[in-house]
C-alpha cells in the first residue's frame, strides 16, 4: 500500500470505531528515539522516515509535526501521501492538541496506542481534551491495517564487562537503592532501553546501531527483576544477573506483574508509556522522575573515559584513511553517496573491536547537504564527483566506545562564500570548545556561544549545537543536552557531548563541523569551581576552506594545536602516500 491508501484505511478503522482523530507518535513502548523495526508505526503509514516527529489523522485531514531536521527532508517523503507538514517550533505553527481541538466535533473522541504514548503526552492530552469535553482512549488501530509488521529480534544478549563498564552491576543497583529511599520510593520502573542496559552492564542488538535490547527493569528494595526474551541470553549473561542476585523473567510477563503492586511509592519517569501507569495505577502512589541511573549514566567514570579516549584513534585512523580516498578518488571512478557510507563502514570495520554504526552515515553532497539528518538510499542517491562539496556525518560503536563525527569539505571548486560559511561555523566549534564555565552550567548557557559567529552575520542553524553521547551505547543520550531548549540538567564532570555548528543553503549546501567534548574540572579560583571540555574526537579539518583573516589567534592556534595532537596520536597508524597527505592536512595554518 502507498501512504496514501494507508491513512484511507486508518480512516476506516476509525469510524468503524466512532474516532475522529487518531495520533501516530513515533515511539516504541520503551520510548526509544530509534526504533525496533516492528514499532516504527509513524515511518510505515508516512513514508517519513527522521526520527523525530509524529503524525495526526482526522476523518478528512492529516499533518506531520516534526522539527527544524527534517524540514527539507520531510516534504520530499510526505509527497503524495495527503499528509501535510507542520513545522514545530515556527512562528505560526499551531500546537498540535489545539490543532485536534480545532478540527474535529465537540463531544469528539480521540485515540492512539497507550503502550507507543508517553505518560506526559498523554496527561497533556488528557487535560487539554477534556477541557473541551472531548474523549482520549487507548486503542491502537495501526495493528488492524498493519499485517505484516515483523516480530522482535532473536539477536543475543550479551555481557559488557567491568572493565569497559568501569562499575559493577550489583554496585549500580546499590546507589539506584539509595537514590530510591531519599525520594522514599519502595518501587522503580526502568523502561528506556538505554538505562536497562547500562544498569545491567549488558548489551544487545534489538534496535539498528543502538546495542540494546528489549527489556525492563523493577528494583524493590529487596529484588531486581530483568523482564527480557530469556532465550536470547547468552551464558555469560546469565551468569552475570546470578552473580549480581538479578531475577530474569520473560519479557510478556512485564505488565501483569506490575499488577500485582498495591500500596507503594513507585518511582517511574514521566516518559514511560501509558500502559505502564495504567497497569500500576490501583492503590499505588507515583513519584514522577527520570530514573536514577540516566544521571549516573550520563556522568562517565574514568574507565569509561579511557574507552572513548581509545576508540577516537581508532576511528580517527579510519577517518583519515577514508578521508584520503574520498579526495583521492572523487571525479576518477564511480561513486555516489550511498556507496561512500558503504565504503566509510568498511574503513571503521577493519578496526579493533567494531560492531557497527552508531548510526545511518549522513553523506550529503551539494544540495543535499542541507538536509540535516538526509540519509542516501541504495538507489537515486546522488553522484560524487569533484566539483562541489560535501558533508559527511558518521559515527562507529566499538566494545569500548561511541564515535560521532562531521567533516565537511571541498572535493571541488567552492565558492568565497561557501569558505567564509564554514569558517564561521568552524569558529563557533572552536569558540565552545575553549570555553570555561562555572560549576552550575546548562548547556542552553553554552549554546550561544556556538552560534555567536553566525549570528553577528545575522545566521543560524536549526538544530541543536550538541547532544549526549553514551559509552558503547545510544549515540543520542540524555539528560544533558546543548542547545537553544530550557533544559534544567546542568553540565556535570564526565558528560560527553557533540560539539556541531552548522550553517545550510537549501538547494545548495550543507555545513557541519563536529568533535566530541566531555567535561572536566578545570580550576578552582575565588568565585568558585570551573569547568572545561576535554576535546575527544582526533580527526583533522580541512584548511582550504578556512578563511584565516577571520579567526583570532587565540583560535588559530587552538586549530594549530588540535592538528598537532592529531599528527603525535594518527601519525604512528599511518603509512606512504595516506601520511604524506595526512602531514600536510595537519600542518600549520
Amino acid at each position: 500500500m502507498t501512504s496514501k491508501e494507508k491513512v484511507a484505511a486508518l480512516r476506516e478503522e476509525m469510524q468503524k470505531n466512532n474516532i475522529d482523530a487518531f495520533i501516530v507518535y513515533s515511539a516504541d513502548p520503551h520510548m526509544s528515539e530509534y526504533l525496533p523495526q516492528e514499532w516504527q508505526e509513524r515511518a510505515w503509514l508516512s513514508g517519513f522516515v527522521g526520527s523525530a516527529g509524529f503524525v495526526v489523522v482526522t476523518k478528512d485531514k492529516a499533518g506531520l509535526w516534526t522539527d527544524g531536521r527534517y524540514f527539507t527532508q520531510a516534504p520530499v517523503e510526505l509527497a503524495g501521501s495527503g499528509i501535510d507538514l507542520f513545522k514545530d517550533g515556527m512562528e505560526g505553527t499551531p500546537n498540535y492538541i489545539d490543532w485536534i481541538i480545532s478540527e474535529i466535533p465537540s463531544n469528539g473522541k480521540v485515540a492512539v496506542n497507550a503502550l507507543a504514548t508517553s505518560h506526559s503526552n498523554w496527561e497533556l492530552l488528557h487535560q487539554k481534551l477534556n477541557a473541551k469535553n472531548l474523549t482520549l482512549v487507548d486503542l491502537p488501530l495501526l495493528k488492524e491495517i498493519w499485517k505484516e509488521r515483523g516480530t522482535p529480534s532473536k539477536n543475543p544478549i550479551y555481557t559488557h564487562p567491568i572493565e569497559r563498564a568501569g562499575k559493577s552491576v550489583s554496585d549500580k543497583i546499590s546507589v539506584i537503592r539509595q537514590k530510591m529511599e531519599e525520594q522514599e520510593a519502595t518501587v522503580h520502573i526502568i523502561s528506556s532501553l538505554d538505562d536497562v542496559a547500562w544498569t545491567l552492564n549488558l548489551r544487545g542488538s534489538d534496535v539498528e546501531s543502538n546495542p540494546v535490547f528489549l527489556g525492563y527493569i523493577i528494583i524493590t528494595k529487596n529484588d531486581a527483576i530483568l523482564f527480557t526474551d530469556l532465550d536470547k541470553m547468552d551464558v555469560e549473561a546469565r551468569k552475570q544477573m546470578d552473580e549480581s542476585f538479578v531475577k530474569m523473567m520473560p519479557y510478556e510477563d512485564f505488565y501483569s506483574y506490575l499488577r500485582n503492586f498495591s500500596g507503594e511509592n513507585i518511582l517511574v519517569s514521566p516518559n514511560s508509556n501509558q500502559s505502564v501507569f495504567e497497569a500500576l495505577k490501583a492503590g499505588n502512589t507515583f513519584i514522577e522522575a527520570n530514573p536514577p541511573g540516566n544521571l549516573m549514566k550520563a556522568q562517565k567514570n574514568e574507565t569509561e573515559l579511557d574507552g572513548f579516549r581509545k576508540v577516537m584513534v581508532r576511528d580517527g585512523v579510519a577517518m583519515v584513511k577514508f578521508l584520503y580516498w574520498l579526495t583521492q578518488n572523487a571525479g576518477k571512478e564511480a561513486m555516489n553517496e550511498y556507496s561512500i557510507g558503504q565504503k566509510l563502514r568498511e574503513f571503521r570495520a577493519a578496526g579493533e573491536n567494531f560492531v557497527g554504526e552508531s548510526f545511518g552515515s549522513i553523506i550529503g553532497y551539494k544540495n543535499n547537504g542541507a538536509v540535516i539528518h538526509y540519509s542516501a538510499k541504495s538507489e537515486g542517491s546522488n553522484e560524487v564527483t569533484n566539483d562541489a562539496s560535501i558533508l559527511v556525518d558518521s559515527g562507529g560503536q566499538y566494545l569500548e566506545g561511541t564515535t560521532d563525527i562531521t567533516r565537511t569539505l571541498a572535493l571541488g571548486a567552492v565558492s568565497e562564500e561557501f569558505k567564509i560559511n564554514s569558517t564561521l561555523v568552524l569558529q563557533g566549534m572552536i569558540r565552545l570548545s575553549m570555553v570555561k564555565f562555572p560549576k552550575g552550567t546548562k548547556g542552553v548557557q553554552l549554546d550561544a556561544i556556538a552560534r555567536l559567529p553566525l549570528w553577528m552575520n545575522g545566521k543560524d542553524y536549526n538544530h541543536g549545537t550538541g547532544h549526549g553521547v553514551g559509552s558503547f551505547m545510544n549515540v543520542h543520550e540524555g539528560p544533558q543536552n546543548i542547545r537553544k531548549d530550557l533544559n534544567p540538567q546542568e553540565l556535570m564532570v564526565g558528560m560527553v557531548c557533540s560539539n556541531e555548528p552548522g550553517y545550510y543553503v537549501e538547494g545548495e549546501y550543507g555545513i557541519r563541523h563536529e568533535n566530541l567534548i566531555a567535561v572536566k574540572e578545570s580550576e578552582a579560583t575565588a568565585n568558585g569551581i570551573f569547568y572545561e571540555f576535554e576535546t575527544l574526537t582526533i580527526c583533522p579539518f580541512f584548511k582550504d576552506t578556512v578563511v584565516k583573516e577571520l579567526l583570532s589567534s587565540e583560535e588559530i592556534n587552538w586549530l594549530n594545536t588540535y592538528h598537532k595532537t592529531c599528527e603525535e596520536k594518527l601519525a604512528p597508524h599511518l603509512q606512504g602516500e595516506v601520511k604524506e597527505w595526512f602531514l600536510q592536512l595537519v600542518s600549520p595554518l
